[in-house]
């Protein structure tokens, strides 16, 4: 049977171009991306791309509109929604991951083209705005010591650094990710060890703050309102804006695979090692927050500047600590700088997969001998020249902009991921894959999926809430709160209105879940061939060793 051109795997369409025109002594070639990035490059890929300044500055914000007891609260809550996300996702990648996949392909080949063409455009400029916004994060950041160099200087060093990082081969890249992420994961264990210590009394001036600041001010804050509604209110504001933090985190998970080393036994591997982390960093981390800081100190919002605002340096200035303030300034600029290098890999290899699917200009296929995709990588960083709106506009309201515009977004992806998932289940049962033939599964789906759907509908929903209410109406928050929507809609049916011949939703018989199978299995028998031939020469290793390698992920 001939195999059409809207399900056809990527590594297919480059490796057909390639044949075209293997003749071709040019440097830039078509023979598709390659497998450089090892098990834990991939999970701190990951974590690269979602802890950064949400975690360090962002928590700021949420803290001072709810307070600790509703930060906290929120955090618990999206960890177990991004959870059904990250699960519903690693399901579907772990049984057909070919090269240069992402939730954009999937939503090609498993629900239908339109849908596959308006995520992948939207996951390309999305990605491409929060490249911006990490920058502007950091410009805000440097802030912190007095300078005189202008903001652009700073821009133009930050962009130079992650656009070069990207043009280096992906095992390259992935092992200088995997130390910039290393970094962040560091800092953030000592200061949730700070933290302990400080709880306890261990600061230089030896006050126990205990639970402190969940009496005086309090544990809950009102926003917009008074009362009951207002508290209402401030808890869904920490639930919308807490989002940020783990934003296309699932995505990514899924886009590293396609580069993975031995993705179906590794990137369970990585999904799973990722969602404990988010739980001791996310969660341990806003509980961290709301014991270290008072939710009324004014630097939170408009009293400080740069990592002022952030609730660990408030904190380490007011326990008396000298010179821990402007390390985890530093630490959080070489943040903003980790998380720009994993968006703008997640934008390119966004934009190349369109182009393999046929949904891009077939120039951004090309990649050169080390596998990287240089003219999608060149597209992707002109959107982050946004990051000079900071040079005519304050900083923090460009940043403000960009969380909503961002937060958007996200929502409509993973509503969309849960879409995909279901559709997919369904073309298992009627193709007859067994639970027992995919790589892996979860006992909670689809139960969480479905709750996350709803959440993330609604959280699309009221994402600008605030505007709605008197005196807090702006034509800018509104727009970057809620323009992402018919923004895909758009992309969505334009699609359909030109592709009358594809159908509104593939049926789950005619599902092509065969293709590129055969060539994942071969490879994976091969790989397992090669890793136990490794793993007799590690047999000997420390015990103590191997179980720390375990229980981090890097074995």
């Amino acid at each position: 049977m001939e195999e059409s051109k809207e399900t056809r795997s990527p590594s297919q369409t480059a490796r057909q171009v390639a044949d075209a025109t293997e003749d071709d002594p040019e440097l830039v070639t078509h023979h598709g991306t390659k497998r450089g990035i090892k098990s834990r490059h991939a999970q701190m890929l990951v974590l690269g791309g979602t802890v950064g300044t949400g975690l360090f500055v962002g928590t700021g914000q949420a803290l001072a509109a709810a307070g600790p007891a509703f930060l906290f609260a929120a955090y618990i809550v999206i960890c177990f929604l991004v959870y059904g996300i990250v699960a519903a996702i690693t399901e579907i990648g772990a049984y057909l991951p070919v090269p240069g996949m992402s939730v954009a392909y999937y939503g090609n080949r498993i629900v239908s083209p339109s849908l596959g063409f308006a995520l992948g455009w939207m996951y390309w400029y999305t990605w491409g705005v929060s490249v911006a916004y990490e920058i502007t994060a950091a410009a805000v950041v440097i802030n912190y010591w007095p300078n005189s160099i202008p903001v652009a200087a700073w821009i133009t060093i930050m962009l130079v650094v992650i656009v070069a990082l990207n043009f280096c081969p992906v095992k390259v890249y992935g092992e200088s990710e995997f130390w910039f992420a290393s970094i962040k994961v560091f800092t953030i264990i000592g200061l949730l060890v700070l933290s302990v210590v400080l709880f306890f009394g261990g600061g230089p001036d030896h006050t126990r703050l205990g639970f402190w600041y969940w009496q005086n001010p309090g544990a809950t804050n009102e926003y917009l309102v008074g009362g009951a509604g207002g508290r209402f209110c401030a808890f869904l504001f920490a639930l919308i804006y807490s989002c940020f933090s783990f934003n296309f985190s699932p995505e990514l998970v899924i886009i590293a695979a396609g580069e993975m080393q031995s993705p179906r036994k590794n990137l369970p591997k990585a999904a799973l090692h990722f969602i404990w982390r988010l739980i001791i960093f996310y969660v341990f981390g806003a509980l961290a927050i709301g014991v270290i800081c008072r939710s009324d100190e004014p630097a939170l919002t408009d009293g400080g500047k740069g990592a002022a605002a952030s609730p660990w340096v408030i904190a380490i200035e007011r326990a008396g600590i000298h010179g821990l303030d402007s390390l985890i300034n530093a630490v959080i600029i070489t943040s903003a700088w980790s998380s720009g290098n994993s968006i703008l890999y997640m934008s390119s290899r966004s934009l190349y997969s369109l182009a393999v699917a046929g949904n891009a200009p077939r120039i951004f296929t090309r990649c050169n001998k080390h596998g990287v995709p240089i003219y999608a990588v060149i597209a992707s960083s002109l959107l982050s020249l946004l990051a000079y709106l900071n040079v005519d506009t304050v900083s923090g309201v460009v940043f403000n902009w960009f969380v909503s515009f961002i937060n958007t977004a996200a929502f409509i992806s993973w509503v969309c991921c849960c879409l995909i998932y279901f559709r997919f289940k369904k073309a298992c049962t009627a193709q007859g894959i067994m639970k027992t033939d995919l790589p892996y599964t979860s006992i909670l789906q689809p139960w969480t999926a479905w709750v996350s759907m709803v959440a993330f509908s609604l959280f699309g929903l009221l994402n600008g809430f605030s505007v709605f209410f008197p005196g807090h109406f702006t034509t800018s928050d509104f727009l970057t709160a809620y323009i992402g929507i018919p923004a895909f809609l758009l992309m969505y049916f334009g699609h359909r209105f030109f592709a009358k011949d594809n159908t509104w939703l593939r049926a789950p018989g005619s599902v092509d879940l065969k293709t590129g199978l055969a060539d994942i299995l071969a490879d994976e028998e091969s790989d397992a061939t090669v890793s136990q031939a490794a793993g007799l020469l590690k047999h000997n290793m420390y015990m103590w060793l191997r179980k720390i390698y375990t229980i981090w992920g890097w074995e």
